[in-house]
């Protein structure tokens, strides 16, 4: 993985504080979205964290999930398929698949869903997100292609902070660790 895209991404990265009331900072991830070298190279550099993989799907969750995604498929030569929070929009007016996600990093109970028809028993699935702090969203990604049937190969992030069991359960490889941010 290019050193030079890392050095760029801790460049871009801030933590702001919220203001009164709040006991911790919030990551503040839009330079890296802002920077054109660093989109141009995130797709390739997060396929790379599994070389020889050949997904034929990649998922993500919403929100940001939905913009490192594409860029994943698009350097692996694969399709993206958006994973839903459930109530964020109108239902979608076809059958989906859902799983729980028993907390996430807020401690807030959601479900998450995809499209039924996207996925099947014949994919080779690469989950990918920007950050993953307790692995809860991409557990429940993980459980979704299962349901489907799919083959899963792992995660990758961009960040990674959680403990080291659930990373070894989700075969989670991320290009910096939350230590590598200076985390306030």
């Amino acid at each position: 993985m290019p050193t030079d895209l890392r050095n760029l991404l801790r460049a871009a990265f801030r933590w702001t504080d919220p203001g009164a009331g709040s006991e911790y900072l919030v990551s503040d991830r839009s330079g890296w979205w802002r920077d054109p070298t660093i989109l141009d190279g995130l797709g390739p550099a997060l396929a790379g964290l599994f070389p020889g993989a050949e997904p034929t799907v990649v998922l993500a969750p919403e929100v940001t999930g939905f913009l490192v995604g594409p860029l994943v498929a698009r350097a692996v030569g694969a399709g993206f398929v958006e994973v839903y929070r459930e109530g964020v929009r109108l239902p979608i007016a076809e059958p989906m698949t859902w799983a729980e996600v028993p907390a996430d990093h807020r401690d807030a109970r959601q479900r998450l869903g995809l499209r039924t028809r996207l996925l099947g028993p014949a994919d080779r699935v690469l989950v990918v997100d920007d950050w993953v702090a307790t692995g809860a969203q991409a557990r429940a990604v993980h459980a979704l292609a299962a349901a489907r049937g799919a083959k899963i190969i792992g995660t990758a992030a961009i960040v990674a902070e959680c403990d080291p069991a659930s990373a070894a359960e989700l075969n989670l490889r991320s290009m910096l660790t939350d230590a590598d941010l200076d985390a306030g």
